[in-house]
């Protein structure tokens, strides 16, 4: 395949250099055009159409945002990473820009962080990778595995005592899409693990608690979720389940990293299958990588149940393409209707008008 061409948007030449510089040093990377705002942005793509957009959102005139919500007018589907720094601010923005139609973010390096060039090679190139990948594949309207719709025959599992979800690139629009469909009197706990940095999952999970008829939140160490309630588990933290006289139980810890993840799906599904057994109920949504399948496999050996997100609505589609090449997805479907069949594998009703589907 051809090398992918990128268009970096970024308001400091010295930026625009370096990372231009860091990309082309990568392979199989082209940065074919650069914009120090977004109205140079979208005069470029009137005339070009790159494979991808490196985006900050930290600029004069046309903020980051506002550039998306344009782009995203004439290019629906063009994969665009929001490439800018960690601050209180920036993790709203950056929250902001997921729901305003980005595929993914990587925060630039900090003074004490790793070096640009590092930051480039271990995260901001394999996003491009994985992101222009998957449009280059639905382009040529190739087959992709574990088509829409694939389903078993739904079954209400009565003794289903909590739900666990993960989700990696794209899962935090999926994740809202999800949620909404649920009926805000849940009959039990949900606990998720989203794959993204410190900070950014309170916000996240402030974002969802809006949109959601659930009530959403970062989970603290020790925290008991009852049912109808959701915790996402904090970044750079593990998240495992415990039973108790109150309800499902919250314990964090900084363990080794696994599928290069803190917090990991395998670890919260683990730690499900073992306390819960037949009674759980999981979800595996968009993401790169395969983290999560070691955990469905312990899932399906204890009897509980999993499903996963179809690779056509997919950001990207490691992560249920996994589960469902292992034969461990019950039904793969996309995130809207995945919502439908959790609630109704517990008996219940979904929501049909759901209210905040994105993020």
């Amino acid at each position: 395949m051809t090398a992918i061409k990128v268009l970096l948007v970024d308001d400091s030449l010295i930026a625009r250099r370096l990372i231009s510089s860091a990309l082309n040093e990568v392979g199989d990377i082209e940065v074919v055009g650069t914009a120090a705002s977004g109205t140079a942005a979208l005069g470029f793509l009137s005339s070009n159409t790159p494979d991808a957009v490196i985006l900050d959102y930290e600029m004069p005139g046309m903020n980051g945002v506002e550039t998306l919500r344009k782009i995203r007018e004439i290019h629906a589907a063009l994969p665009v990473i929001i490439f800018s720094g960690i601050s209180e601010y920036g993790v709203r923005v950056t929250i902001e820009a997921l729901a305003a139609g980005a595929s993914d973010f990587v925060a630039k390096p900090t003074a004490e962080g790793p070096k640009l060039e590092r930051i480039v090679s271990e995260e901001l190139a394999p996003r491009l990778y994985a992101l222009c990948r998957r449009s280059y594949r639905q382009s040529l309207q190739m087959p992709i595995a574990g088509d829409r719709g694939i389903k078993a025959a739904t079954r209400v599992h009565e003794k289903v005592q909590v739900i666990v979800i993960a989700s990696s690139t794209g899962g935090p629009s999926a994740l809202a899409t999800l949620l909404a469909r649920l009926p805000s009197d849940l009959s039990v706990p949900i606990a998720i693990v989203q794959h993204m940095p410190p900070i950014f999952t309170r916000s996240l999970a402030e974002r969802l608690d809006a949109g959601s008829p659930l009530s959403v939140k970062e989970a603290e160490d020790g925290d008991i979720l009852y049912p109808g309630q959701v915790g996402i588990a904090p970044g750079n933290y593990h998240m495992t389940l415990q039973a108790s006289l109150g309800g499902t139980r919250v314990s964090l810890n900084q363990g080794p990293p696994e599928n290069s993840c803190r917090p990991s799906a395998d670890v919260l599904f683990r730690s499900a299958a073992e306390v819960y057994g037949p009674a759980v109920l999981a979800a595996v949504l968009t993401g790169m990588g395969c983290d999560g399948l070691e955990g469905a496999r312990a899932i399906v050996r204890a009897r509980g149940t999993v499903l996963a997100q179809d690779e056509l609505s997919a950001v990207v589609a490691s992560m249920p393409r996994a589960i469902a090449r292992a034969g461990l997805a019950d039904a793969v479907l996309p995130p809207e209707e995945l919502g439908v069949e959790l609630a109704k594998r517990l008996g219940r009703v979904p929501l049909v008008e759901p209210r905040g589907v994105r993020l």
